[in-house]
């Protein structure tokens, strides 16, 4: 698998700013890894929603894929009660 370029919502990186300290790298690593790997053994495919989500503790992380683009947008991160909210 190609590696693929990251991109982060200037919307997200508020959010991940307003996490506290000791998970934000935590979360930045994991999103850093979806370079690598877009698809990793414990992401699940959200029902209803082109979008992906990987857990990192509490936070979920929301992305999409674009494969012929080679692209990862993360789209939203939050705590697993108020990240799914529409």
């Amino acid at each position: 698998m190609g590696k693929y370029k990251v991109e982060v919502k200037r919307s997200a990186v508020k959010e991940i700013e307003s996490l506290p300290d000791r998970d934000i790298r935590d979360i930045i690593d994991r999103i850093s890894s979806l370079a690598d790997n877009p698809r990793p053994h414990d992401c699940r495919k959200l029902s209803g929603r082109p979008q992906y989500r990987i857990r990192r503790g509490n936070y979920r992380i929301l992305y999409y894929i674009d494969d012929t683009l080679q692209v990862v947008c993360i789209v939203k991160v939050g705590h697993r009660k108020n990240v799914y909210g529409i």
